[in-house]
């Protein structure tokens, strides 16, 4: 029996994120846990973050991973090790869910602007800003299915012999990748195990691998299945007994990125917090709110390094139900196996098409899942020399040059249901089950990966929505501009639509850092309100802010008969100027334009 860790973890070693760019993925320079199988060509994934999407109970975690690759690049085989506290259950998972989250819950920040107009009896008629709009936090930025394979091994079957030492708890299969479940006594033992069996070792994870090994943990060791396509791969669940998932990241320091962003959802009943890291709430007043906040990684990883926090600390950025998410487009009632029963190749196409999975419309193809055309690659190949939309849109045209023998239309049908069907299924399933969605960010340097971070469950703590927030931006007649944010004091702003730098000296990064225990109120480690509430008073003092010299930073209406009512028209509280005033415009910018999630 392995000696548990402080949680029941597992590594994502390098698993890959990007999910929401627009742009095609980047080659890693580096491959971290996700071994090389050439040391000279990198193995083509994205090294640059990492998203998790956890799903937890009482007594169980299930860790969905996403695979971001290359597809320019050839990655027919690769050795990706992931370390684990006890045996998983290990399934496909939903592209669409990691998509669907994550657009659900990103962080939007913009502004509102109020001007107030003013007349003065000639032809000057006052006039106002422009602006507003949000966008997401510019940080650099698809569950489940059945058990996998038919393998030898794993509970209730014949444990497969040592090898070098090395026990294999499990061998089997799980859509694209083989996998198996190791134990190792030593690191050499591990090494010699992946040698033997084509799976490339880094010897620069030799050390990191014998800190886990040391500590009771198991590794599951993947590859690509022989003769698949990278446009197969898929996402990977795990699931394992225990109720605090844990993100070990140590691996991933062998290739990681300066300040690489890392974002854990959870979806559990209710809040969820870092155990052993510490919780920060960002000052907004660092964030660019007329640029739509596109300093956000600055400003959360400067918060994040600062004091208290020291580097090991995440934000929280959505806390609330779990309804927020697009639930509608993760599975198609119409994606049915039993359509496919008896398919041919030349019908296949056809059937998808019913299915609302793949449609051809001319000599242009396109899917309406990511894993259908590897599918379709796979099953029904595209003859040499032939265009895959050409291919695909009039098969039957091709039908001398279609290779029957690669056609099997029960295995076509087991792939579909375990790599497209029931992985949609499940991830509606989560949904239904867990109610409350949280999501964490972080970002770590290599120096800084060095603990791995723990999350719990925790009650009482109050919801958290970034997704809508806008900074208050008002110009009276003849007056300064100033913008508000929830819980502070307005502040002045110099030049409309250049967020004023506040004591750029003195101002800190983060409101508060606290520590988020179990049961009870957060430990407040640091707070910063005072010290920004004073900042933003000497701040007003220089710029003239609230002087009696200038209007009342508020409007206020009236009628022609002198009562206050809707439709009216607008004046200052200040005498000197003219009472007679064309009204208030208040314009409020509320377009989002988002970027990478």
């Amino acid at each position: 029996m392995k000696p548990s860790a402080i949680a029941q973890c597992l590594l994502f070693s390098a698993v890959a994120v990007g999910l929401m760019s627009v742009s095609a993925p980047r080659e890693a320079q580096a491959c971290g846990g996700m071994f090389c199988d050439n040391a000279q060509q990198p193995m083509p994934v994205d090294q640059t973050g990492e998203v998790i999407v956890f799903a937890v109970t009482s007594d169980q975690v299930e860790a969905h991973i996403q695979i971001q690759y290359d597809p320019n690049t050839e990655a027919s085989r690769f050795a990706w090790i992931v370390p684990v506290t006890a045996a998983p259950e290990i399934s496909v998972g939903s592209e669409q869910l990691f998509l669907n989250v994550q657009n659900a819950t990103v962080p939007a920040y913009g502004f509102q602007s109020s001007f107030e107009f003013c007349d003065y009896g000639g032809d000057y008629g006052g006039g106002y800003y422009g602006g507003g709009g949000c966008t997401d936090s510019g940080a650099g930025a698809s569950g489940g299915g059945v058990s996998g394979g038919d393998g030898s091994g794993g509970p209730g079957g014949e444990q497969p012999p040592m090898m070098g030492g090395t026990e294999v708890l499990q061998q089997a299969s799980v859509g694209a990748f083989d996998f198996a479940v190791l134990d190792a006594p030593t690191v050499d033992d591990l090494m010699t195990w992946l040698a033997d069996n084509d799976y490339y070792q880094d010897p620069v994870a030799a050390p990191i691998l014998e800190e886990y090994i040391n500590e009771g943990h198991l590794f599951v060791a993947f590859r690509l299945t022989q003769g698949t396509e990278v446009g197969e791969i898929h996402p990977i669940v795990l699931t394992y007994p225990g109720d605090e998932p844990c993100v070990p990241i140590r691996l991933t320091r062998i290739a990681a990125q300066e300040d690489m962003d890392i974002r854990a959802f959870f979806l559990a009943q209710d809040r969820f917090a870092p155990t052993n890291y510490k919780h920060v709430v960002v000052n907004p007043l660092k964030l660019d709110h007329f640029q739509f906040a596109g300093n956000y990684k600055e400003v959360v990883t400067a918060a994040i390094d600062g004091p208290e926090a020291e580097g090991h600390a995440f934000v929280t950025e959505f806390a609330g139900p779990s309804e927020v998410v697009d639930t509608e487009t993760l599975f198609n009632p119409l994606w049915s196996s039993s359509l496919f029963v008896g398919a041919t190749p030349l019908t296949v196409v056809d059937l998808l098409a019913q299915a609302q999975l793949y449609q051809c419309i001319g000599d242009v193809c396109e899917t309406f899942h990511p894993l259908v055309p590897g599918l379709l690659a796979k099953h029904v190949p595209v003859p040499d020399g032939v265009e895959p939309d050409a291919f695909y849109s009039c098969v039957e045209c091709f039908e001398e040059l279609v290779d029957m023998d690669a056609w099997d239309a029960a295995a076509f049908v087991a792939d579909l249901e375990e790599r497209v069907i029931k992985p949609a299924e499940h991830a509606v399933a989560l949904f239904e089950e867990y109610p409350y969605l949280t999501r964490l960010y972080t970002t770590l340097s290599p120096a800084e990966m060095t603990v791995d971070p723990v999350f719990h469950e925790t009650e009482g703590l109050e919801a958290v929505d970034f997704t809508n927030s806008l900074a208050a931006v008002f110009t009276p007649c003849a007056g300064t501009t100033t913008a508000t944010l929830p819980g502070y004091t307005a502040f002045g702003v110099p030049e409309f639509q250049v967020w004023p730098d506040v004591a750029p000296e003195s101002m800190p990064w983060a409101d508060r850092v606290e520590q988020v225990l179990p049961l009870g109120s957060p430990q407040v480690l640091l707070d910063n309100h005072e010290i920004i509430e004073q900042l933003i008073t000497e701040w007003n003092s220089e710029m003239m802010v609230g002087s009696p010299a200038e209007p009342s930073l508020q409007p206020r209406c009236e009628d022609s008969s002198g009562s206050s009512g809707e439709g009216c028209g607008c004046r200052t509280d200040d005498d000197g100027y003219p009472p007679a005033l064309l009204g208030c415009l208040v314009l409020v910018g509320l377009v989002a334009r988002r970027r990478r999630r």
